[in-house]
């Protein structure tokens, strides 16, 4: 295995013992940009939204399933589940996650390579990439999800933006948050440019500026009105062309994958 793959065995593994032998509040302080994600109200709702109108009865797949939250998501929605994940303590946690909500059943989880997957040509009708296309070689990652898509299968990402200075510099500040690949390959318009060689459409959407703001007071009685109102500032401020690119996330389908 690579060492960079190792790197990212290690960390995750890492990450998960954390979470069971830390309490909570020391896990929360020791990994402290789980913060941010008290600010994903708009763009979970909208990934959620596409789950709901792509994944009923369907073949999914959890590309580098972590934890199993996603993988949860689509077994609700009567998807028949596979997740994978190169961390063989998150693919532990994936299953019981899954099994104990009475949804074993319909899923199935392995310790597998994202970039050298052993399922066989055109599986899928819905992969969902949920915040790890960053970990990856997309030059290796995007051929093959291509490649384990249906023809008329789509995909969803959800990913962190790559432009945003100050976002950038919270990251090269915080280097125990993330491994050393991770900080030098969030995604760029150029990576949406990388996949259209392997897929006839794309399409992005963002999310998440203004709304950033609101993280400090996520524990007042002052949050939720005030993230509400800056969800309504994003939703007119990231449909302009060079502002939106400031966003700290975006949500990109993929579809009409091209076979090498």
């Amino acid at each position: 295995m690579e060492s960079r793959k190792q790197e990212e065995v290690a960390f995750h593994n890492q990450r998960e013992l954390d979470r069971h032998a830390l309490t909570e509040a020391d896990y929360d302080k020791k990994y402290s940009n789980k913060k941010f994600y008290s600010v994903q109200r708009r763009s979970t709702a909208y990934f959620h939204a596409w789950l709901d109108e792509h994944c009923p009865e369907k073949v999914a797949l959890d590309y580098c399933c972590g934890l199993g939250q996603t993988s949860l998501e689509l077994a609700k929605r009567g998807a028949r589940v596979h997740g994978i994940d190169i961390s063989d303590e998150s693919v532990k946690t994936s299953e019981e996650l899954v099994r104990k909500a009475g949804f074993g059943a319909n899923a199935s989880f392995q310790v597998m390579d994202a970039e050298k997957m052993t399922f066989p040509d055109a599986m899928f009708d819905v992969i969902v990439c949920a915040g790890v296309l960053h970990h990856l070689d997309l030059k290796h990652a995007f051929p093959e999800l291509a490649r384990v898509l249906k023809p008329g299968g789509k995909i969803v990402c959800v990913e962190a933006l790559g432009y945003n200075p100050a976002i950038r510099l919270y990251r090269k500040l915080t280097p125990h948050l993330r491994t050393a690949w991770e900080v030098d390959h969030i995604l760029t318009m150029e990576s949406l440019d990388a996949a259209r060689a392997h897929f006839g459409h794309v399409d992005v959407r963002f999310f998440h500026l203004f709304t950033l703001a609101a993280i400090p007071l996520r524990k007042t009685p002052f949050f939720e009105p005030l993230l509400g109102l800056l969800e309504l500032v994003d939703s007119v401020i990231l449909r302009l062309p060079l502002i939106r690119l400031m966003a700290w996330q975006m949500v990109f389908t993929l579809s009409e994958p091209r076979k090498p």
